[in-house]
């Protein structure tokens, strides 16, 4: 579901003020993009492949693959492809471990999942994406399936939205571009005139909705836990379209409202910003 980004191009496309007048290290920026292309790959890439996905120099490729290799941040499959290794693992969960707000997330989303009886995640925006920092999943597991660490772009998920509609216009416009933006699924929203249409509302609402925009065959609901300004954390409810009935949203809606309060309560009380 994620694509696979060209780093080679990522560098230039990336939003006004997002890295500052930092002058990017070559070999730096070059590591970390191929960790992140081969993070985000369904399966293990070759050497050739990564070759025609960045256009980095043969040599250069050649050694920073046999230096991620040796130090275990990327492996090889039995076929000669490489994938993510276990040092990056290693650095993801330091992340969870070390980040205040996550030791008060779990119980309430277990609360709201028990209460809603479907899939609840909670996210952080991350430049134009969003990253899913926990879940717990649907009473009943087939409804969907999900994990921690997933990246997706901001404008197609209820938790983007969420947060997005803390920002100014001319705040998302910076960060996301006019586009046209990436299409997951044929009900994702095209461009910045469309998404500028559906925060106008989630601002009005206090919450926001996407239908089918990252995930065929699901709705979710999404809610801003407000003890940042602006919010950069958000809450939401996976729902299987089937299921989406007016009755259903608000109440998914109510859950999720009180769950977002208690935790920025919770959050602001142990001086957590």
């Amino acid at each position: 579901m994620n694509a696979v980004m060209n780093p080679a191009h990522a560098a230039p496309a990336m939003p006004a003020g997002a890295a500052g007048d930092v002058k990017l290290v070559k070999s730096a920026e070059r590591t970390i993009a191929i960790l992140e292309m081969l993070a985000a790959a369904p399966k293990p890439l070759t050497t050739a492949e990564i070759y025609k996905q960045t256009g980095y120099p043969r040599s250069s490729l050649h050694w920073l693959l046999l230096t991620l290799l040796e130090l275990n941040w990327i492996e090889q499959s039995p076929e000669g492809g490489y994938r993510i290794g276990t040092h990056a693992l290693l650095c993801g969960t330091a992340y969870l471990d070390r980040d205040p707000v996550m030791e008060h997330v779990s119980g309430v989303l277990e609360k709201v999942r028990n209460a809603t009886t479907f899939t609840t995640h909670y996210a952080r925006l991350d430049r134009s994406d969003v990253i899913y920092l926990a879940t717990r999943q649907a009473v009943d597991r087939r409804r969907l399936s999900s994990r921690v660490g997933r990246k997706l772009p901001a404008h197609v998920t209820a938790l983007g939205k969420a947060i997005l509609a803390e920002l100014t216009d001319a705040e998302v416009r910076d960060r996301l571009g006019e586009g046209p933006y990436p299409l997951l699924t044929p009900n994702s929203v095209p461009d910045f005139a469309a998404l500028q249409t559906e925060l106008a509302g989630f601002r009005k609402a206090g919450y926001s909705l996407e239908r089918e925009q990252n995930t065929v065959g699901l709705c979710c609901v999404g809610i801003v836990v407000p003890y940042r300004i602006p919010g950069t954390d958000a809450i939401s409810c996976s729902i299987p379209t089937e299921l989406a009935t007016g009755q259903v949203l608000s109440d998914v809606v109510d859950t999720l409202r009180g769950a977002a309060a208690e935790l920025a309560a919770t959050l602001r009380a142990a001086g957590i910003r």
